[in-house]
């Protein structure tokens, strides 16, 4: 699991008072930044590997301005070319959203996807997601 600490900011804050809903797919963008390093050491976009398929947010309750929140990331599921994450954000320990991505291993030069290499896939695997988690 992958861990991210977010301070949330004023300009994140809603007229109702909590974060506003266009801001955790930001958040949990986030929590993927290690993942990301994993695929591109150098985090340049010129060598970027991962290409983002598909996103699904689920809102569980509500997250407030001043207190931290954090986003926690796993992987549910490696494929040959592609990966699925299972992503968490919660704030005073309560459960406040909680998705699915799923990221390709690409190539932008070439067009293509690409096998994820056999490091990479170690370390992912170091990360999975277990239904006991919760």
């Amino acid at each position: 699991m992958f861990k991210t600490n977010i301070e949330p900011r004023v300009s994140e804050t809603d007229g109702v008072g909590h974060i506003n809903n266009t801001t955790i797919p930001i958040w949990f963008e986030a929590g993927r930044n290690k993942l990301f390093k994993l695929f591109t050491p150098d985090s340049s976009f010129e060598n970027w590997k991962m290409i983002i398929l598909n996103m699904n947010v689920d809102y569980v309750d509500q997250i407030f301005f001043g207190k931290d929140a954090e986003v926690f990331t796993w992987v549910k599921r490696i494929g040959n070319t592609s990966l699925e994450l299972y992503e968490e954000i919660r704030q005073d320990n309560r459960l406040c959203a909680k998705g699915t991505a799923v990221y390709v291993n690409h190539d932008v030069k070439k067009g293509k996807s690409e096998v994820i290499p056999e490091d990479i896939r170690s370390e992912l695997e170091k990360h999975k997601y277990s239904e006991n988690v919760e």
